[in-house]
């Protein structure tokens, strides 16, 4: 008896497992679910956690709700100048409806959105650049067309249950048909607005070199002035003491002068003299005898 329980136990027990296992599903934090009976969609888990479903007819499709991001090729888009840019872009978005999804791409599956998201994000670039100058997309404007993109694609892709948070351009290339004039223009006005550059340089090189010339004739005018009047006020006081020391002490005031006279006179060992001895030059050498 005990061995016929216990065989029937392990017989209920290998049945509820797989029954168990089919019955109960688990729904992650990346993840967002649709229950799926019949063919038809039976309920959907958005929120994580753990989940029962029919577990003879109902099937779990399984979504991500993780920001994806979807690359483009590079394709040739025409400006409003009428030429051809070549736009290598890709989108960031994420699912937030997965029922609309899933309606809308049949399978639920990346390449199928790829479909629908790509030809949108493809049109409104189209029209984004068609009115827009080269120097217009490759400039800071980018950031606010690139803002206006993603706003009008974000509305359309609701209709598919998806979000698009972001459409950015990688790169932006010219065709090598036109990149040589563009090159040619861009260098033109480049030489042209340096040699602006420097001729406005120039001039006011010109003008700071005139400017300190005549602070530098100022400057020399005013302490040249001041020489002279320093040196006329020395010339002044010295002439004033050699009067003041003549009045007081005559004899040694000449004494003193003439020996002044024979240091210039004999600063030389070479200098020659060709006087009269009788001369007044030599009128203290005399008293010295």
């Amino acid at each position: 008896m005990n061995q016929k329980v216990l065989i029937a136990v392990l017989i209920a027990i290998l049945i509820a497992v797989p029954v168990v296992s089919r019955t109960f599903f688990t729904v992650h934090e990346t993840q967002k679910a649709l229950v799926i009976r019949f063919g038809k969609v039976d309920v959907t888990r958005n929120k994580p956690g753990l989940y029962m479903k029919d577990p003879l007819f109902a099937k779990v499709r399984y979504f991500d709700s993780r920001l994806l991001t979807m690359d483009f090729e590079p394709r040739q888009i025409l400006t409003g100048e009428k030429k051809y840019v070549i736009v290598d872009s890709f989108v960031k978005w994420r699912i937030d409806n997965p029922l609309t999804y899933f309606l809308a791409t049949g399978t639920g599956l990346e390449s199928e959105a790829r479909k629908l998201l790509e030809p949108l994000i493809n049109e409104k670039l189209r029209g984004a650049f068609g009115d827009k100058k080269i120097r217009e997309v490759v400039s800071a404007d980018r950031v606010i067309i690139m803002k206006s993109i993603t706003k009008i694609a974000n509305e359309k892709a609701k209709k598919i249950g998806i979000t698009v948070v972001d459409v950015r351009i990688k790169r932006i290339d010219l065709p090598d048909e036109i990149s040589e004039s563009v090159f040619k223009r861009m260098r033109s006005e480049r030489l042209k607005i340096a040699k602006a550059l420097r001729a406005e340089g120039g001039a006011e090189a010109e003008k700071i070199r005139a400017e300190a010339e005549k602070e530098k004739r100022i400057i020399l005018a005013t302490a040249f002035g001041k020489a002279e009047r320093t040196k006329g006020d020395g010339d002044k006081k010295a002439a004033a003491l050699y009067s003041q020391a003549y009045r007081q002490h005559p004899e040694f005031y000449a004494f003193y002068r003439s020996l002044e006279a024979y240091e210039a006179s004999f600063k030389d060992q070479k200098d020659i003299l060709i006087l009269d001895p009788n001369t007044e030059f030599f009128k203290y050498f005399k008293k010295m005898r």
